[in-house]
C-alpha cells in the first residue's frame, strides 16, 4: 500500500466520525460540574474524537473540536456565502489564477507568537495540500502561496478553483503554526492532540474515554470573546446516558443526533430542549448505496435500476430514520439549491417495474423465489444502519433478491470495502460538503480509484463522459457554466447509478433552553463557539 493510502486511511470524515468511544468512569467529574455562574457549559461529542486537529483526520467528532481552538481563513453564513474569519477580505483574480487575503492583523497563537501570511502558506503548501484527506484534491491546483507581506497571503493556481473559496473554514481546512509544525514530522507531532491554535478556545486536558477541557483564551482577537470560561466535553458512549444527562441538567449540549431519533420528538415537545436541524449545510452528509460493480449481477444497469425501483424510500424515511430525513433525487441535496437539479432520471417505488428489469437482465426466479443474493455491508454505529438493512432485505426480498446483513466495525468496513473491494453493497454517509467537486467527485471519477484510500471511488465506476465532465466543473470560473455541468452530472450519475441515494438524514443538535447560539451558520457545533453562552 502506497504512503498516500496508509496517511488516508486515518483521514476522512466518518470513517472515523463511526469509530466507538471508551467507558465513562461513574463520577470522574464530578470535580468539573458545571454551571452557568461558573461560565461553563458541558457539551458531548458523538463518538469521542480520535486526535483533535482536523487538517490531518475529517471524522466529524474531530472536525467538531478541532474549530474550537483553531481557525481557518473564512466563515460562511447560512446562504453559504464567505465571511471574515482569520483573512478580512479577499479578491479573486478574473482569471481564477489567484487569490488574494488580507489577513487580520493582532491575531496571536495560543503560545503568543503573532499569526502571519508565513503561517498561512505554510499550512496550504506543507499541510493542506499533502496531508489533508479532502484537501490532496481541494489544493491540487495549488501552485504557491506568495507573502508579499505578514498580513497579505496570495494563493497561485495552475488553473482555477472555484471550490476553494468553499473549503476555508477552520474546521475544514485549520490554519496551523508553522513555527510548532516546520522541521517535524507534522503526522505525529504532539500539537495534533494539544492545539496550538487561533481559536477563541485553548485546550487544556484530553482524557480519553473520560473528557476534553478547554478554556477561554484570554487574547482572543474579537474583544470579550469567547463569552464562556470553559468549555467541558464529556465522553458518553451510551445514547441513553446521553438522554439521561440531558434530562438530569447535566448535560448542556450535543451535534451530529446526539439522541436515538426515537427520543427527538419527545425532546422538541419539552420546553426544558431546544432542537435545531440547521447547522450541517456545510457537510450534507447523504446515506447511501454504493454498488460493487465488480459483482456479476451489479455489474448490469438493469439490476441496479431494479433495486432502485424495489425501495420504497418514503416508508423508509418515515420507519428507519422517524421521518428526520430528505428523499434524494439524485446525488447533489436540496440544499445546495445552486447546484441541485430534479431534472433527473427517477425511480420511483414500483415492484412490477423492478422484476421486469430483473427478468430483462436474465435473471428469473427459482422454485423458492430468489434470484440471487447479495452482502451488504455497513459500519456499526447506533441501530440506524441496522434498522435499514432490515428494511432494505425486506424490499429487496420481494423482487427475488436475498440480502446478508455484514455489520462491521469502522476498520474492517474500510479494510473490506476500501482495500479488499470484498462487497456487493455498502451502505455508508458520504459527505457532500458545500461544493460537489469537493465532496463527489472522490465518488465518481475514475482517478479517485485508489485501493486502500477510505471513502473514495470503490465501485470501480468508470465513464469517460463523467470524468470529462467532473475534470471540467472543478476548473471552470463561471458560475451559470459551473452548474449546467453538474445538472450533466447528476443526470448521469442516475443513469449509471453506481451510486444508489437514498436519503439525507436530518442531524439534530440538541440543547439546554438556557444555551445561547450553539447554531449560528452552516457550520453548526463545528463553529468556533465564540458567542456560545449560557444563561
Amino acid at each position: 500500500m502506497s504512503d498516500d493510502a496508509k496517511s488516508a486511511i486515518l483521514l476522512d470524515r466518518r470513517q472515523l466520525l463511526l469509530l466507538g468511544s471508551a467507558a465513562l468512569a461513574s463520577g470522574a467529574l464530578m470535580p468539573y460540574a458545571a454551571s452557568a455562574a461558573e461560565g461553563t457549559l458541558v457539551m458531548t461529542i458523538n463518538p469521542e474524537p480520535n486526535a483533535m486537529v482536523s487538517a490531518f483526520n475529517t471524522a466529524s467528532p474531530v472536525a467538531v473540536i478541532s474549530g474550537k481552538m483553531t481557525e481557518g481563513l473564512l466563515h460562511y453564513d447560512f446562504d453559504l456565502k464567505p465571511q471574515p474569519a482569520l483573512a478580512t477580505s479577499w479578491e479573486i483574480a478574473p482569471d481564477g489564477l489567484s487569490m488574494t487575503f488580507k489577513l487580520r492583523d493582532g491575531v496571536k497563537w495560543h503560545d503568543g507568537k503573532p499569526f502571519t501570511s508565513a503561517d498561512v502558506a505554510y499550512s496550504i503548501m506543507e499541510i493542506l495540500k499533502q496531508h489533508h484527506p479532502r484537501g490532496r484534491g481541494v489544493f491540487a491546483k495549488v501552485t504557491a502561496v506568495e507573502t508579499p507581506d505578514p498580513l497579505t497571503a496570495i494563493i497561485k493556481l495552475g488553473e482555477p478553483t472555484p471550490a476553494l473559496l468553499y473549503a476555508l473554514a477552520g474546521w475544514e481546512s485549520p490554519m496551523l503554526p508553522k513555527h510548532v509544525y516546520e522541521g517535524t514530522d507534522v503526522l505525529r507531532n504532539p500539537a495534533n492532540n494539544a492545539p496550538i491554535g487561533t481559536g477563541p478556545f485553548k485546550f487544556v486536558e484530553w482524557q480519553r474515554g473520560s473528557h476534553i477541557i478547554l478554556e477561554k483564551n484570554p487574547d482572543y482577537w474579537d474583544k470579550g470573546k469567547p463569552l464562556l470560561d470553559k468549555l467541558f466535553v464529556r465522553i458518553y458512549p451510551e445514547p441513553s446516558a446521553r438522554v439521561a444527562a440531558f434530562e438530569a441538567g447535566e448535560l448542556h449540549l450535543g451535534g451530529d443526533g446526539p439522541i436515538p431519533l426515537n427520543e427527538v420528538k419527545r425532546f422538541q415537545d419539552n420546553p426544558a430542549f431546544k432542537v435545531e436541524t440547521r447547522g450541517t449545510e456545510m457537510n450534507n452528509s447523504l446515506d447511501v448505496l454504493e454498488t460493487n460493480l465488480r459483482n456479476e449481477y451489479l455489474a448490469k444497469p438493469q439490476v441496479r435500476k431494479a433495486l432502485m425501483h424495489a425501495v420504497n424510500r418514503d416508508l423508509m424515511a418515515k420507519t428507519v430514520w422517524y421521518g428526520l430525513a430528505e428523499i434524494l433525487t439524485g446525488p447533489i441535496p436540496k440544499t445546495l439549491p445552486h447546484f441541485y437539479s430534479a431534472d433527473v432520471p427517477a425511480y420511483p417505488f414500483d415492484v412490477a417495474k423492478a422484476e421486469a428489469l430483473l427478468d430483462e437482465a436474465g435473471y428469473k426466479k427459482d422454485a423458492k423465489g430468489t434470484r440471487f443474493k447479495l452482502r451488504l455491508i455497513y459500519p456499526t454505529v447506533g441501530d440506524t444502519y441496522d434498522r435499514a438493512g432490515q428494511f432494505l432485505r425486506q424490499q429487496f426480498r420481494k423482487v427475488g433478491v436475498e440480502l446478508e446483513l455484514q455489520s462491521v466495525d469502522v476498520p474492517t468496513f474500510i479494510r473490506r470495502v476500501y482495500g479488499e473491494y470484498d462487497f456487493d453493497l455498502s451502505m455508508f454517509p458520504a459527505s457532500v460538503t458545500a461544493d460537489p467537486s469537493i465532496g463527489l467527485q472522490r465518488f465518481y471519477q475514475s482517478g479517485a480509484i485508489k485501493q486502500g484510500t477510505p471513502f473514495v471511488n470503490a465501485s470501480g465506476y468508470k465513464n469517460p463522459e463523467m470524468d470529462a465532465l467532473l475534470l471540467k466543473a472543478a476548473v471552470e470560473p463561471d458560475a451559470g457554466k459551473r452548474a449546467a455541468m453538474f445538472k450533466r452530472f447528476q443526470q448521469i450519475a442516475m443513469e449509471d447509478l453506481p451510486i444508489l441515494p437514498l436519503v439525507r438524514p436530518i442531524y439534530v443538535t440538541v440543547a439546554n433552553a438556557k444555551a445561547k447560539n450553539f447554531v449560528t451558520g452552516p457550520e453548526g457545533v463545528r463553529s468556533h463557539y465564540a458567542t456560545l453562552s449560557l444563561d
